[in-house]
């Protein structure tokens, strides 16, 4: 029989408190349980002492300190909350997915989020307004191949681009510029520079209004296989654009209301004959208005048809052309579609109608035909955006007795985080442009291929290649086909 031994009270009391803390720093140190205990206040008699381990709760001995913890920490099925959220949380954190002891969460329990933007440049803060300036640097080679013929060229081109967006309580101001400037380096071959500023003030008129105002301007060198283009030139006619709008839209509960008016004038430069000389294109020049209305009704907050007329207006500066066709125009249009937004998985519109080119002079055959416009936006996972959009306008004639051209054109944009770091993108285009029936111009129709990638070596420093088909086809005649071939950096700020 084992002999018993007197234990008094007071010694009694002192060891069990060391045991429990040997006990606690042997449960926070085990790698078995994956989540974290806390115990229950000791109770002591004179006969025994009891230690009981509750999971998931905190609790205090009278004069300890609280257990810290938390419910969420502790709880296994908490703890399996944090990593299957609700919709309306960001993405988990790839690597809580794989840990034991996660990490410690927030006070409110929503877990972490991916910030989007986490690796772009920061911009430079302007008082109210943040600028995220470019500046690239490519090289660049290029063949063109018309039937028999071949030319080619490398050339450096040099491109700016930057957007100032301003941060206000109410309202906004975006304004987006870009351009690029070439410089052949060996070959024989036209520079294509170009120019683009768009700036765009929102206002927050009230809860339900919303007005608009713009403004634009964009240059570009007329394409040497555009029907209009001047055939021999050594260097085609500049186009400088000018745009100005505005518009308002309003939220009559499950009606929308909106309205806008845009001018936008068309100079255009000189073309360089092979000679040297050059030779004045000022009666393409005009000025051009429209005014759109449209209302649409709400069946759901992602799904609304619409109706949209528009009446415009085109005016040449020279009555009469150098051929004496006066090509100033009236048009109208009409179109029926529905807008869809479900968020950032897809949003856009599509609608179809009916447009009309009436010219002033006799001898030019009206252009009638349908139209079909749409714009596209899919995202099928994050980091994938895939964009789709078609388009109907006019491109007016020069050619004697020609009115002009019913223009169609598809678009299409897949843009790819492969890593963080790496984008790849590849784009799509096909041009219709019809003539009416029985005119002496032939139908063209034009498509455009390429593929790029973007390296992001930091945040301020980014490797960019790009490659590009393009193929003019005609009913007779030789096709055009310009291959072009990339590589460049981009400084970012």
């Amino acid at each position: 029989m084992a002999p018993s031994y007197r234990v008094n009270t007071r010694t009694f009391v002192q060891r069990p408190i060391t045991v429990l803390w040997l006990l606690a720093g042997c449960a926070f140190l085990s790698p078995l349980p994956a989540v974290a205990q806390a115990f229950s206040p000791v109770t002591a008699d004179d006969d025994d002492t009891t230690l009981t381990p509750v999971t998931g709760t905190t609790a205090s001995a009278a004069g300890t300190t609280p257990a810290t913890t938390g419910t969420a920490a502790t709880d296994p099925t908490a703890t399996a909350s944090i990593i299957d959220d609700g919709p309306d949380t960001g993405p988990a954190v790839d690597e809580d997915l794989g840990r034991v002891n996660l990490r410690e969460g927030s006070v409110d329990g929503l877990r972490s989020s991916i910030d989007p933007d986490r690796d772009e440049a920061p911009g430079i803060a302007l008082g109210t307004f943040t600028l995220k300036p470019s500046l690239s640097q490519t090289f660049n080679h290029e063949t063109t191949r018309t039937g028999s013929s071949k030319e080619s060229r490398s050339y450096l081109e040099t491109g700016l681009k930057g957007t100032l967006t301003s941060d206000w309580s109410r309202h906004q101001l975006t304004v987006t510029g870009e351009g690029t400037w070439q410089r052949n380096v060996s070959g024989e071959g036209s520079t294509e520079p170009t120019a683009n500023l768009d700036a765009e003030l929102r206002l927050d008129i009230s809860n339900d209004t919303t007005g608009t105002l713009r403004a634009g301007y964009r240059f570009e060198r007329e394409d040497s296989s555009d029907p209009n283009a001047i055939s021999g030139a050594s260097v085609q006619s500049g186009i400088d654009r000018y745009s100005l709008g505005a518009g308002i839209e309003r939220d009559f509960g499950i009606l929308r209301g909106s309205a806008k008016v845009d001018f936008e004038r068309y100079v255009y430069g000189s073309a360089e004959l092979s000679d040297g000389t050059e030779l004045s294109l000022s009666d393409r020049d005009r000025n051009a208005g429209t005014v759109t209305g449209r209302i649409g009704y709400e069946l759901s907050p992602a799904l609304i048809p619409f109706l949209e007329a528009s009446v415009g207006k085109s005016v040449y500066d020279l009555r009469r052309d150098t051929l004496g066709f006066e090509r100033s125009y009236d048009n109208y249009a009409g179109r029926a579609g529905v807008a869809v937004d479900l968020g950032e998985k897809l949003n856009g519109e599509i609608a179809l109608g009916y447009e009309t080119y009436r010219f002033k002079d006799s001898r030019l055959d009206d252009i009638s035909g349908l139209t079909v416009d749409s714009s596209f936006n899919w995202s099928p996972q994050r980091g994938t955006i895939v964009t789709y959009g078609v388009s109907t306008g006019i491109e007016p004639s020069t050619t004697a007795g020609e009115s002009g051209a019913l223009v169609y054109a598809l678009n299409s944009g897949l843009t790819h985080e492969l890593r963080s770091s790496l984008v790849a993108r590849l784009s799509n285009s096909l041009t219709f442009r019809n003539y009416p029936s029985g005119s002496a111009s032939e139908d063209q129709k034009v498509w455009l291929a390429g593929a790029g990638l973007s390296w992001d070596m930091t945040r301020y420093l980014a490797l960019t290649g790009d490659i590009s088909y393009e193929r003019t086809m005609q009913q007779t005649g030789p096709s055009t086909n310009v291959a072009k071939i990339g590589v460049g950096l981009t400084l970012k700020r």
